[in-house]
């Protein structure tokens, strides 16, 4: 485990296009509810410095979580986007916590050992905010990584704001950062709805960090499937899958 590391997991969504009442992060992966899966991950890198933020069926993902690991949990009664839910997590973080990883519980492929390398990373270079970034062919529904002509990323533009331009770039956004909690705590107040969706962003944290001339880095993952967002039944069945395969490959 890594000391004075905390993470928060995004598990508040319904998931609309999962066409189920079911809160996404309870449908099940291999028999288990994909939520499961973060949380074992989020434990073995940071122990029980590990922030749930819930919504939907709220009481039913805590129960699950807390069936299967150790967490705090932050409430988010309505859901108005990605840099509001972390911003109720806020609280709950530990004192001693000095980076926080944000994941999201709609991930269940993410590995120990691929955040357990953001986080070295982020602390060599000393950066105030590192993201993990993937290569894809198709980057049609995620946020595009804009960057320089020498490599500083400078903003995360989500599809509905893109322009067509943007809309080209097949780097995208994993929804997985590493961020020092001073950073977060003056940054996040600072998030506004400003876009298509009338949603605060938590990728818009990366446009006041680079505003403010603060150290932003990047690791650019090695296998999407890893990083891959599970938010229809195609996508569920497909990671289903491969978790299978995994599992077989293994015994």
């Amino acid at each position: 485990m890594m000391p004075n590391l905390g993470i928060v997991i995004l598990a508040a969504g319904l998931g609309t296009r999962m066409k189920s009442d079911k809160a996404k992060v309870l449908h099940e992966i291999c028999g288990h509810p994909m939520i499961e899966y973060v949380v074992r991950t989020a434990n073995a890198v940071a122990g029980s410095n590990v922030t749930v933020v819930v919504g939907h069926q709220a009481e039913m993902v805590k129960k699950t979580v807390s069936n299967v690991g150790r967490a705090h949990f932050a409430l988010q009664e309505k859901q108005l986007g990605t840099g509001h839910a972390v911003l109720c997590a806020l609280p709950h973080i530990s004192d001693t916590v000095e980076q926080v990883v944000v994941l999201c519980g709609d991930v269940p492929l993410i590995q120990p050992a691929t955040i357990q390398k953001l986080v070295a990373d982020h602390n060599r270079y000393q950066h105030d905010v590192t993201i993990l970034t993937i290569f894809v062919d198709n980057p049609t529904g995620y946020g595009r990584i804009v960057l320089t002509e020498d490599g500083q990323l400078t903003a995360i533009v989500e599809e509905a704001d893109a322009n067509p331009d943007q809309r080209k770039i097949n780097i995208i956004n994993t929804g997985i950062y590493v961020i020092s909690k001073p950073f977060l705590a003056r940054a996040l107040p600072q998030l506004r709805a400003d876009n298509a969706q009338n949603e605060i962003y938590l990728t818009d944290i990366i446009q006041l960090a680079y505003r403010d001339n603060r150290r932003i880095g990047t690791v650019m993952g090695s296998d999407s499937n890893e990083v891959m967002g599970v938010n229809s039944l195609a996508e569920l069945q497909f990671v289903d899958k491969l978790m299978k395969i995994g599992r077989r490959e293994k015994s």
